[in-house]
């Protein structure tokens, strides 16, 4: 489990694929014939490595880099032993003379206070040598895996070379949509899955995204992560790379997860008559882990603090102000994740949103902070000034003790000091960037509507974009959190865990077990307030909120699904809801202006104002995805690679010899069929733009229609005071999608029900 503490600079998912078992790939060579990949046992960890093989540049880069991760391992564990004990201190500080060197007034040079290797050897306790051969054999299970996960990489390398004939000089030249597609061909041609002769989009992602699906219904309907109320900083949801890795282990791909493998569900998960057993057995090996976590915690917090002073130290020296800088938490990466989004997708999305969103955060001021930091700065500024000056007068002054460290810590203070002045040409229009927000990153709280302005916002969008020192403070106090947030906030919800996997797994015909929510279905867990008004159905459903996804989720990943996917045929149900959208948005009129009059509409909508015709200045707004670090693939990418793009390439870019119109490749054919025509400037980042807007302005019409007291009911709520009686209705509506292995007329046990406890909506 230390593992998942190694490096924390770059949030990089890849850890989260579906680990190897077995035999991966069948690779049967035939006379005469190129190698064929038929029967591939582990299609989740197959897929996953091609697309990890096409977004890490092929199998040098990749080994390069795993090499260089061996490497950097030692390095620290060494260069750490090194300082500690092979290097004399008084020495180098001149507390004391070398000594080999009697007049005091000698220059020291750096080897005087190096010892040599024998020397260092014996000055080791038994405390640095167990450090030493820990490290040793966590570096050679490390080793091992590595070389193993080259030798499976090795076999990819030959799947795109042979099978999707793309080599590896080309990749950067290749979207995924291009790679997809070639693996769809080679399944018609070789079976590489034998229950279903084509595979489609859908199937193929969910078979990469199989487990993030899971987590991301999890955050999604408030079971995971954990909210810590903290004196002074008030309601905080913590989730680090370590708290996240060992929750995957423990649900997910570890030896006691519910899977019985990367594609199938334990049959015991699926039984209601098992649910406390099986908590049982939860809660017990997440005590487990959590106990492991505090034994090898004193090593993960040295490993984390060396790594992150060796990382960042020279970073910080030469720009202090990093630490003030943003980046978005791993909550908020999966909070804003659509279902059956990939990781340069959703990549590709907040860092479009990362300058509106970083402008919307600096534009609250604190008046006092910022007449206390003026004065600050003119103080500092100026004894760094004078000590500057004299260095540069006589550079003796350097040697005087204290000036060099006195000129570093000011300029590193000076740095700190400039970040909390604001700059005095800014612009005061929250409710305008946090539209701009919303149009790349597709969600946020309907209380956020109308509130852009208020400080608590402004907190609450901290969760999801934080500070750079933030993030790297909550991961260097990760091993100690970790364990006991395991304990104390993550076992307690063992009954809920196992409930969720029984009521919202599904069993797909050549994928196996997903998540239901990831099959996008808008009959049964979309949502009416985020749906124009359907055709009349003989037996509508009735509408359960314990099954509706949260935020419109499901209607928000369909049609960004469909906008990266326009090949695939969605279901009638999926259809007739592209269809209502449809009707709304595609008007005879410039698609530019229609960009405009969306915006202003969302625009004004946020400020509680309604948009009126001829408002002056109204107009004059610029929409969110004008910038041009907003527009799609260009050109110009082929020069700097594609294997971030998103969707298909306008104008048959790439390796492919079908030159098709961009018109094909917009929302125009994608979703509202192949006869609507939108202009050429129009792209699917612009699509997705615009119909996110619409679909959040439609969500907010729908809001105002029920009135005051039906405004929170997207808010799932627990009573402890409500029957247990009132639960039947919501757990035959649960029931209507029923589990596979599932007996017919099983109970469907709400989400987080423990009786007499129940989830209700406040009407």
């Amino acid at each position: 489990m230390e593992a998942s503490y190694q490096q924390f600079a770059d949030a990089d998912d890849s850890e989260d694929t579906p680990q190897g078992s077995g035999i991966m790939i069948h690779f049967v060579p035939e006379s005469g014939k190129a190698a064929r990949w038929n029967h591939i046992e582990d299609l989740d960890s197959f897929f996953s490595k091609v697309y990890q093989y096409h977004q890490k540049h092929g199998f040098i880069v990749m080994a390069v880099h795993e090499f260089f991760g061996l490497f950097q391992f030692v390095f620290v564990v060494i260069f750490s032993a090194y300082l500690f004990y092979c290097v004399d201190y008084e020495i180098l500080f001149k507390n004391k003379s070398p000594p080999m060197k009697n007049k005091t007034n000698e220059k020291v040079s750096l080897s005087d206070a190096l010892l040599g290797c024998h020397e260092c050897v014996q000055t080791f306790d038994t405390k640095i040598w167990c450090i030493m051969i820990i490290a040793s054999i966590f570096w050679l299970l490390r080793a091992v895996k590595v070389f193993y996960h080259l030798f499976q990489y090795y076999d990819v390398k030959a799947f795109y070379n042979v099978a999707l004939k793309i080599n590896d000089r080309d990749l950067d030249n290749v979207t995924w949509h291009e790679v997809q597609k070639r693996v769809r061909e080679v399944q018609l041609e070789q079976q590489m899955c034998i229950h279903k002769k084509d595979l489609t989009q859908l199937d193929i992602y969910h078979r990469i995204l199989r487990f993030k699906n899971y987590l991301v219904a999890m955050v999604n309907k408030n079971l995971l992560p954990v909210k810590l109320n903290i004196p002074l900083m008030g309601e905080t949801v913590y989730l680090t790379h370590g708290l996240k890795y060992n929750i995957e282990f423990l649900l997910f791909w570890g030896p006691w997860s519910p899977f019985e493998n990367n594609w199938h569900l334990k049959e015991e998960y699926k039984k209601v008559n098992r649910r406390h057993d099986l908590a049982q057995m939860l809660s017990k090996m997440i005590t487990y882990v959590a106990i492991a976590n505090l034994l090898l915690c004193p090593l993960i917090l040295l490993w984390q603090i060396l790594y992150s002073f060796f990382s960042y130290a020279e970073i910080i020296k030469r720009e202090p102000g990093v630490l003030g800088a943003r980046c978005w938490s791993l909550y908020g990466k999966i909070y804003l994740r659509h279902f059956n989004e990939l990781d340069h997708e959703l990549n590709a999305r907040l860092n479009r949103a990362y300058r509106p969103g970083s402008k919307y955060m600096n534009s609250f001021t604190d008046p006092l902070m910022t007449v206390i930091a003026r004065n600050l700065l003119f103080v500092g500024g100026s004894i760094a000034a004078v000590l500057i000056f004299l260095t540069v007068y006589d550079e003796d002054v350097l040697n005087v003790e204290y000036v060099f460290t006195i000129i570093s810590v000011m300029i590193a203070v000076l740095a700190v000091l400039r970040n909390l002045i604001p700059d005095e040409n800014m612009v005061w229009c929250p409710e305008v960037l946090l539209t701009q927000v919303l149009s790349q990153v597709h969600y946020i709280p309907d209380s956020w509507r109308g509130k852009a302005h208020t400080s608590k916002v402004r907190q609450e969008f901290a969760q999801l974009f934080q500070f750079k020192a933030i993030y790297l403070l909550s991961e260097l106090l990760s091993p100690i959190v970790t364990p006991l947030v395991l304990l104390f906030y993550i076992k307690p919800k063992a009954l809920d865990i196992v409930d969720f996997y029984r009521n919202f797994t599904v069993e797909v015909v050549g994928v196996g077990d997903v998540c239901s929510f990831a099959q996008m279905d808008v009959r049964r867990h979309g949502n009416p307030m985020w749906q124009s008004a359907p055709a009349a159905e003989p037996n509508p459903p009735p509408p359960n909120q314990y099954t509706q996804a949260e935020d419109g989720k499901t209607e928000l990943s369909l049609l960004h699904f469909t906008m990266m996917n326009p090949d695939w045929q969605p279901p009638v149900e999926a259809r007739d809801f592209m269809a209502g959208i449809r009707s709304r948005i595609v008007q005879p009129t410039n698609a530019a202006t229609r960009q405009h009059d969306i915006f202003n509409s969302y625009a004004v909508g946020m400020s509680g104002l309604s948009p009126r015709p001829g408002v002056p200045g109204a107009s004059q707004i610029a929409p969110p995805f004008s910038d041009s670090e907003n527009d799609d693939v260009t050109p110009s990418m082929i020069r700097t690679g594609l294997t971030r793009a998103e969707g298909p390439l306008p104008f048959g870019l790439g390796l492919t010899n079908q030159q098709q119109p961009f018109m094909d490749y917009s929302l125009g054919a994608s979703v509202f069929g192949p006869d609507s025509v939108l202009p050429e400037g129009v792209s699917i980042t612009h699509d997705m733009n615009n119909s996110t807007l619409y679909l959040h302005d439609l969500h907010q019409r729908h809001v105002r229609r029920r009135g005051p007291q039906q405004r929170e009911m997207n808010v799932w709520q627990r009573h402890t005071t409500q029957p247990s009686s009132v639960v039947s209705s919501t757990v035959a509506a649960a029931g209507a999608g029923a589990v596979a292995g599932t007996s017919t007329g099983s109970e469907r046990t709400p989400l987080l029900h423990t009786a007499p406890t129940t989830y209700y909506n406040p009407s």
